[in-house]
């Protein structure tokens, strides 16, 4: 739930920026986001780094939120104090631990004053980006309302305290369904696949489509989409959510920061981040859910490291798209299905930001895909040999699908 440089060699956390108090700092300040009193965002955050402290800032971004000690914001984030928080986790017991992330660490709780299981997220008090992503998180979620993004339940900010309060996701992250799979636990069929990849993008089309101003999220990762009853998915943790171009721009320039594997390339080498940043990210994760394999695999060889690397010249051949697929789904999946999501994944990321598609095509395509049902006591098992029609045929075939309607049959 964390986040790191993407130019680092590791899906750890990279440990250059603690070096680099002040400059971060710095860049923090200036990448931050402050919303007004009605809600509207105002855009990039001056922080008064220079006049008060961090803890002092924070209170002060905070309280530009116009949410105030036991009220409701729109019926939607309350402001908590840390005792109510420390009672909710029986004092952050190692019992209610769910996991940790790049700023912090994240337990179960449960809230008497409004009668709910929570997920509390501590940040780092020791961190040096925490306030900028603090802000910017309580900021993005107060302003957004889907079924597709987690719901903020409130925050608190006592001394050097800085908590977060959301709903409760029950099945967890959809990285703990498709890799490392516990003894024991189900897994993820085709349908459902399908069905998390659709959530996900509607998640992704409204932060870039609906909400105003429109927000890049920055992070897309699986362990980011979490999943609730019956495997509805919801994006989370916008600590590095940043508001897009507008008018004549066609891009925010920033600091790169993401998480390796998941970065666009040009993202990544140019620090121009654009929405089309983000559609590289969901391609990744679609290529995740599609083949069980990690966005970066260290204990794989050399060529099949990189997800997307291993990928690209696996997208010129039909006939090697059942290597792709995850072998636990033991040949349970629809031919047709797997053509098109792999359709969908190799636009997504395609080097050149212009050549991939808007989200709203994405959405399109693959709703279409989680509508059409793989029933496995109907359709045969898949062996691993297949068509090919030509490499031209099958590029142009690919393209008009997902920019239609997505419902050519099969």
């Amino acid at each position: 739930m964390g986040c790191f440089r993407c130019t680092g060699k590791s899906s750890k956390r990279s440990e250059n920026s603690h070096n680099k108090n002040n400059k971060a700092d710095d860049q923090a300040a200036q990448d931050g986001q402050r919303v007004n009193s009605n809600l509207h965002v105002k855009g990039d955050l001056d922080v008064k780094k220079e006049t008060v402290s961090k803890d002092d800032q924070l209170q002060l971004d905070v309280k530009d939120l116009n949410m105030k000690d036991g009220k409701t914001n729109g019926g939607r984030a309350q402001t908590f104090t840390f005792d109510e928080l420390s009672a909710a986790t029986g004092n952050f017991r190692s019992d209610c631990f769910l996991g940790e992330g790049g700023f912090g660490k994240v337990y179960k709780g449960y809230l008497e004053r409004i009668n709910q299981v929570v997920a509390i997220k501590q940040l780092d008090r020791n961190g040096h980006q925490g306030h900028r992503e603090f802000v910017v998180e309580v900021s993005t979620l107060s302003l957004a309302d889907h079924p597709n993004l987690v719901k903020l339940i409130g925050f608190c900010t006592e001394g050097d305290q800085k908590l977060l309060v959301y709903e409760y996701m029950p099945l967890g992250s959809l990285e703990n369904h498709l890799h490392d799979i516990i003894p024991g636990r189900k897994v993820l069929d085709w349908n459902t696949r399908m069905k998390i990849a659709a959530g996900a993008a509607k998640g992704l089309e409204y932060l870039h489509d609906k909400m105003k101003p429109p927000v890049i999220y920055r992070d897309l990762k699986c362990s980011n989409i979490l999943l609730g009853e019956g495997y509805h998915p919801k994006l989370s943790d916008f600590g590095l959510a940043k508001v897009g171009p507008s008018g004549d721009k066609t891009h925010v320039s920033t600091r790169v920061m993401g998480t390796y594997g998941y970065c666009a390339p040009d993202y990544a080498m140019t620090g121009q981040l654009t929405f089309k940043s983000d559609i590289y990210s969901f391609g990744v994760v679609l290529l995740e859910l599609i083949t069980g394999r990690k966005a970066i695999d260290s204990t794989k060889g050399p060529k099949e490291q990189n997800l997307v690397a291993w990928a690209r010249p696996l997208f010129r051949d039909r006939k090697k798209f059942s290597q792709m697929v995850d072998p636990l789904l033991q040949g349970h999946y629809p031919v047709r299905g797997l053509y098109q999501a792999l359709a969908i994944a190799a636009m997504c990321v395609q080097e050149q930001p212009n050549m991939r598609p808007v989200i709203s095509d994405v959405v399109t395509a693959l709703n279409y895909l989680a509508s059409q049902k793989y029933d496995p006591r109907i359709h045969p098992v898949q062996s691993t040999k297949r068509h090919s029609s030509s490499p031209e045929m099958r590029r142009d075939d690919d393209r008009r699908w997902i920019t239609g309607n997505g419902s050519e049959s099969e």
